[in-house]
């Protein structure tokens, strides 16, 4: 078969294999897909294409394209998850780089073609699937290989997401410069070429990932984490998982994270500007979105890792309770009230430091639940709450902002009800958080029902 490298028994790792080879596959992926958080970058230029040929193109049409992107994301996790355990991460892996740079070809032809149904069918539906797989395919992966700091694991492996607009907003900027001085159409262009790099880029993930073989651990490790009511020593398997009450405490917990993370987010170099007249401009709002990404990227890698020696609950104690403080505080640091542009710049970092630590923890609070047999297809199912605060968030922060505009209200006095709500959803995580417990008996895996996973496939 064509195809047949990409079997789960062809990346098996063999004895002696080193598990530190294994991060740079995980970053490989997460990096490129994590393009996705820089894709405002193309919100202008798009609206600049389409308004000199006379198209009816505005900003909430083609924000969709970033929306419809993150709803396929959860959707393929959630669809896909089980197939992955099956099937390995190297074949998911594969398939996720097809898509991804797929998506941004048909997203190009959509483009020359002036069809926003083909750059959300491209970018947004194909490139989205792309998204999910990729996102997914790591984690379980590298908490196999790091089961004495699972915490850690997932903060490798979902760091890159973070940070991959760090790499992404500038390329795009570069290569849509580069096409233009060279009198060629950019955004086409430039939707091809980041589709073949990035596409090259995930191979190197795809060949490279290896799994651990049966039996494997690490040296010198007992088999034994530090013990906790909420680590589990039973796996429960995905069709089960999502019948639990745990299993949507903690989909309530990722959904509020996210959407307050969202609120800053969404909104990042207005706000500043808005709450800093005169004194911030679009240059330095700029440098502002991207400290914050640098937070969000580190934050994942940070409090993940903390996780495995606070424990899960604890550090989303510390996100609902420091972050329910700091979204009170934050409308307080604008030009009107304290002043202080330093004091809202650590403020937002922080929240975005733990908005992306919310993303890297929650693989890990799921294994110590549910066991690490399937893992990754909880995790997919899971991430429909990322997809549910995709939207939700916006909504919230665009629907009140617009209110204000529309009726020639201070855009500024929306600020601290947009900030206030979030506030109120952490306080709703942080009860949720509050009510985790173990997973009742009935619910785990009888062990004759273990299987190695992608047995007789």
């Amino acid at each position: 078969m064509a195809l047949s490298f990409l079997d789960r028994s062809r990346s098996i790792a063999p004895e002696g294999y080193s598990r530190w080879l294994v991060p740079p596959a995980a970053l490989a992926i997460h990096l490129s897909i994590g393009q996705v958080y820089s894709f405002s970058v193309f919100k202008n230029p798009l609206l600049a294409l389409h308004a000199a040929d006379g198209s009816s193109w505005n900003l909430k049409a083609v924000g969709y394209i970033f929306s419809i992107a993150i709803a396929f994301l959860g959707i393929s996790a959630a669809l896909f998850g089980a197939w992955l355990e099956k099937a390995g991460p190297r074949r998911a892996m594969f398939y996720a780089a097809c898509c991804f740079g797929a998506g941004f070809w048909i997203a190009a032809a959509g483009a020359s073609m002036h069809s926003l149904t083909l750059i959300y069918l491209g970018y947004g539906v194909i490139g989205g699937i792309g998204l999910g797989l990729g996102y997914i395919s790591p984690v379980s992966t590298l908490i196999k290989w790091f089961p004495d700091r699972p915490g850690l694991a997932t903060g490798l492996a979902i760091m890159g997401f973070g940070g991959g607009a760090m790499i992404g907003s500038p390329l795009a900027t570069q290569l849509m410069a580069h096409f233009k001085a060279a009198g060629q159409p950019a955004i086409p262009y430039t939707f091809v070429t980041m589709g073949l790099l990035y596409f090259f880029f995930m191979m190197f993930g795809v060949f490279t990932i290896r799994v651990p073989r049966e039996g494997w651990k690490p040296e010198g490790w007992s088999g034994q984490n530090k013990t906790s009511a909420l680590i589990s020593t039973h796996n429960v398997a995905v069709t089960e998982a999502w019948k639990t009450p745990q299993f949507w405490l903690l989909w309530v917990i990722l959904f509020t994270n996210v959407t307050a993370g969202i609120g800053i987010l969404e909104q990042a170099s207005p706000m500043i500007q808005d709450f800093f007249k005169g004194s911030v401009g679009p240059v330095a709002a700029g440098g502002f979105v991207g400290l914050l990404s640098i937070f969000n990227m580190a934050g994942r890698f940070f409090w993940a890792s903390m996780s495995d020696f606070l424990g899960r609950k604890v550090t989303y104690f510390i996100f609902f309770v420091l972050g329910t403080g700091l979204f009170f505080l934050l409308p307080l640091t604008r030009g009107d009230h304290m002043n202080s542009v330093p004091l809202f710049v650590g403020v937002a970092a922080v929240i975005l430091s733990m908005y992306g630590g919310g993303f890297a923890t929650i693989p890990a609070y799921l294994k110590d639940l549910f066991g690490g047999y399937n893992v990754s297809a909880i995790h997919g199912r899971l991430l429909t709450a990322w997809s549910t605060a995709g939207i939700v968030g916006p909504l919230i922060v665009n629907g009140i902002l617009d209110h204000y505009v529309e009726n020639h209200l201070n855009k500024q006095e929306a600020y601290p009800i947009i900030q206030h709500i979030m506030a109120a959803l952490l306080i709703v995580g942080f009860v949720a958080n509050l009510l985790v417990r173990p997973v009742a008996e009935r619910h785990w895996m009888k062990e004759q029902n273990l299987e190695p996973v992608g047995a007789g496939h």
